[in-house]
């Protein structure tokens, strides 16, 4: 059965009736920004959820719940998917709870890390060499195989740096 799509009012109302709120990011996003009494339940390690009662799934943006839609339906008995996300949550000012101590989002530290790169190889090869343009062609093929094959390099890199392996090794999500 497909699952329902749900405002955040309607969301917030589902939960209070007694319904869970289970988030599909990754832990080191749970960790960074929240909706309080969220469990993190991360996609790629989703189970079919003990308990009864509602489920209402969300994530950032309500495109990877709406992406793995037939999965989450899968996992409980009545689900339902939150429109937009945590965005959308924050917008009609509903209460999330932020760790700003918490690093950000792998993907968005590859952004950062791959467009300062991009920068830099283009000062460089206007203000020493030529041969400096050869950084910004790299990052950018690397972002293109990334986007094609769904293996980012700069993302596994990244998440072997000590900042993002403590947030990772201090989050737990439950069951």
């Amino acid at each position: 059965m497909p699952l329902q799509t749900v405002t955040p009012a309607e969301a917030r109302r589902i939960v209070a009736e007694g319904g869970r709120l289970v988030d599909i990011r990754s832990a080191g996003e749970f960790a960074r920004t929240r909706v309080p009494g969220a469990e993190n339940r991360p996609v790629g390690a989703l189970a079919p959820l003990g308990g009864e009662g509602p489920v209402v799934f969300m994530c950032r943006s309500g495109m990877r719940t709406s992406a793995h839609a037939d999965r989450l339906g899968a996992c409980c008995s009545e689900g339902y998917l939150l429109i937009g996300g945590l965005e959308a949550w924050r917008k009609a000012g509903l209460p999330v709870e932020e760790d700003r101590r918490q690093p950000l989002e792998i993907m968005r530290q590859v952004q950062i890390a791959a467009g300062s790169m991009v920068v830099l190889g283009v000062l460089l090869g206007f203000a020493l060499s030529p041969l400096w343009f050869g950084l910004s062609g790299l990052v950018g093929a690397g972002l293109a195989f990334a986007g094609a094959s769904g293996w980012c390099g700069m993302a596994q890199l990244l998440a072997l740096m000590p900042w993002n392996r403590r947030a990772a090794a201090g989050t737990r999500s439950p069951g």
